[in-house]
């Protein structure tokens, strides 16, 4: 079997934080009476920043569970959904978009590539200005109560402030075509929308730790969508349109599809 490259969609994006982020790092190497749950940090700059793993594993996961799908191959401590046979795989979205692992035998290339993405610099200037208890971030103290002995247990949980601003970050999506038919343009592009909607079910959830007690609330903001097609691919990419938000994606995306389609010619 051959794959072919059609051409690839960049989705450029901002994260606006709108309660306090908390993406874990790790506390080894922390002195005594140091922060116990602190986040994640650039080692070269000290500054936080929001993995592609993380942001990418969050909208899996949420997809899985909003088309029911049963998660049944255990990744690390986590179990997640793939794609048992061949005919399963050509009819789900998810295991074409994430990908599934190498050593299945229908194994095709993930389509979806999701970067880190960066404090933004203006958010970085604003967070070194103001009196934080560690640098650029807040610290949260959290309090379990003994059920037995109502004894106080304060837990201090690191977060980035409500408020600032990722970016710019970008997802590039890759659409392919084989000679066999194992994978097909057209499924590819109308894929696109299963991620759009993934992109809002992270809205209406929270990414990073502590989701259940008010942290991790993110808004995609600033949104752009470009292509790049196969027979052009080195030249400027076409520009499929500017959106401020995810809901103006939803309501415009047959005619982004479209947009695409026509540009590659399927």
């Amino acid at each position: 079997m051959s794959i072919q490259l059609n051409g690839r969609i960049f989705i450029g994006f901002e994260i606006k934080i709108s309660t306090g982020l908390h993406i874990g790092g790790s506390s080894g190497g922390i002195e005594i009476g140091g922060m116990d749950n602190p986040i994640l940090r650039d080692p070269m700059t000290n500054v936080p920043f929001i993995p592609g793993s993380s942001l990418k594993g969050k909208v899996r996961s949420l997809l899985e569970k909003q088309l029911g799908l049963t998660p049944n191959r255990r990744i690390g401590q986590c179990k997640i959904h793939v794609c048992e046979t061949q005919e399963a795989y050509s009819k789900c979205p998810v295991c074409q978009i994430f990908g599934v692992p190498a050593k299945i035998d229908f194994n095709l290339p993930t389509r979806l590539v999701v970067r880190d993405t960066l404090l933004s610099k203006q958010s970085s200037e604003e967070l070194e200005a103001l009196p934080l208890d560690r640098p650029y971030t807040e610290v949260k103290t959290e309090v379990a109560i003994d059920r037995i002995t109502s004894a106080a247990n304060p837990r201090p949980v690191e977060r980035v402030p409500a408020g600032a601003v990722f970016g710019p970050g970008e997802m590039v999506y890759t659409i392919y075509s084989c000679d066999d038919d194992q994978c097909d343009v057209k499924v590819d592009v109308q894929n696109l929308a299963t991620l759009f909607e993934g992109m809002a079910l992270l809205e209406h959830d929270y990414l990073g730790g502590m989701g259940s007690r008010g942290s991790g609330k993110v808004v995609f903001t600033n949104i752009s969508i470009e292509l790049r097609g196969r027979d052009d691919y080195f030249a400027e990419p076409t520009s499929i349109g500017k959106f401020e938000t995810v809901s103006d994606i939803l309501a415009g995306k047959e005619d982004i599809l479209d947009h695409i389609s026509e540009a590659l010619n399927v």
